[in-house]
């Protein structure tokens, strides 16, 4: 059914704006938010078949190439993917995940979580301190899978260099959601370690985020 055949009381704007968000269906919640719909096809059918096939977790799962090709049109596939990352900038707000000093393991998790969960590739990142543990920057060092030889010391401490750096933080994800440290993240921790003591830049922790968890690699005495 297109938006223009239905009774304008039954349209999803009205109904929300006489009775509420929350008495939208989630049809009707995803019609609002792709709006006119395209040439082809309305909204409240671009939004019947894509919740056909997906529920709102999973399609926020989907890159934007994934987006796209569900949607039909590449502009109303970027006001929903921003959108999924809008509620995840939000998450991150309201779990204090800006906080600019970090104070434990838990800090690093609420700043990476809503980024890494539904990462498919591990994600290796250095988080650069001040001496006050304030954040002064974060660096992707590497995507793939966490190899020794790949995570080279020169990578993750030449930013912290330049920045003039007091120390760092490891963050890493396992895609499984198993946040176990394996053999390589135990050996790779330690290397960098060792390579921060001769560079005068301490590398405080090492925390690995699975799915609705993390493990510091210094609380568990790797590091």
């Amino acid at each position: 059914m297109k938006i223009k055949e239905m009774p304008w009381f039954d349209r999803p704007w009205t109904r929300l704006r006489k009775e509420g968000v929350d008495k939208l269906s989630n049809t009707e919640l995803l019609t609002v938010i792709l709006g006119s719909g395209t040439k082809k096809s309305s909204s409240f059918e671009i939004a019947n078949r894509v919740l056909s096939n997906y529920h709102f977790n999973h399609l926020e799962e989907l890159s934007l190439i994934e987006l796209t090709h569900e949607i039909g049109d590449e502009i109303l596939a970027m006001r929903l993917y921003a959108m999924f990352e809008m509620f995840r900038r939000t998450n991150r707000l309201k779990r204090g995940g800006h906080k600019q000093k970090i104070r434990s393991a838990k800090d690093v998790y609420d700043i990476f979580i809503d980024r890494l969960d539904n990462a498919k590739k591990e994600e290796f990142y250095a988080i650069l301190l001040d001496t006050k543990s304030n954040v002064i920057d974060e660096h992707r060092i590497s995507v793939g899978t966490l190899n020794a030889s790949l995570i080279h010391p020169r990578e993750v401490f030449n930013p912290a260099i330049k920045a003039s750096a007091n120390a760092i933080i490891l963050v890493h994800n396992h895609p499984s959601g198993d946040c176990t440290p394996s053999d390589v993240d135990k050996s790779v921790s330690k290397m960098l370690y060792n390579a921060g003591d001769l560079l005068g830049i301490n590398v405080l922790d090492h925390v690995i985020i699975g799915k609705d968890s993390y493990i510091s690699l210094k609380e568990t005495g790797v590091i």
